[in-house]
């Protein structure tokens, strides 16, 4: 009886802890899906930005890109594995164009390996190209940031590995933001706002110059 009350307390326990770590992205999902269940219009075509912060709070992509339909599905503190845990809710639902994503930058920073963030994106790109085969995908690359600029060597080793990736598929791009933040050898430090890690205004004009010609 001690025994079975123990194992039962210990599973309630693990499910527990699993529901608050996935809460808060399941939050940020649902309401991303309500917003576009009344934004969206499934007869236009569709382009998709999604991945993590850099993403979601860039709140003037639509206002950027006029003559697109834009869909802005980023969601704060994401990892490439979370995004393709929600692939179906984030991206393939809307039977987009083309996929941007911007994922790694918070992987690099938890401490993942290369490795393991490439094989979430192949398997990103799997599903997406699953559904249709023609789907455009762009990779954008890490940012550089004054917040993380200690983990720099990991962040472009990881972009070698974005460019390579899109080098080997004809439908697929890689977009670099990382280089064009840079003033020499430096990140440029007016381009963030107090945490060192999010962009302003300016840093989002350079975004916009680099991703204009891919989103064309």
């Amino acid at each position: 009886m001690r025994y079975s009350l123990f194992f039962t307390l210990m599973v309630c326990s693990i499910l527990f802890a699993q529901s608050q770590e996935i809460a808060p992205f399941a939050d940020e999902v649902e309401a991303i899906q309500k917003k576009y269940d009344t934004l969206w219009d499934a007869s236009k075509e569709t382009i998709v930005f999604t991945g993590s912060s850099s993403i979601r709070i860039w709140h003037d992509i639509q206002d950027r890109f006029p003559d697109h339909q834009i869909v802005n599905s980023g969601f704060g503190g994401s990892q490439a594995s979370n995004l393709l845990d929600n692939c179906q809710e984030l991206v393939l639902r809307f039977k987009p164009r083309k996929v941007f994503i911007y994922e790694g930058d918070n992987d690099i920073s938890a401490g993942k390996k290369t490795k393991e963030i490439i094989g979430d994106i192949l398997a990103i790109i799997e599903e997406i190209r699953a559904q249709d085969a023609t789907t455009e995908i762009v990779l954008i690359a890490a940012k550089p940031s004054l917040a993380r600029w200690n983990l720099k060597r990991d962040y472009k080793r990881l972009n070698r590995k974005f460019r390579k990736l899109s080098r080997k598929d004809v439908q697929m791009d890689y977009a670099d933001v990382w280089k064009p933040m840079l003033n020499g050898k430096k990140v440029k430090e007016d381009l963030f706002i107090e945490d060192g890690l999010h962009m302003n205004a300016k840093g989002y004009d350079i975004w916009f110059e680099v991703l204009e010609p891919h989103v064309k």
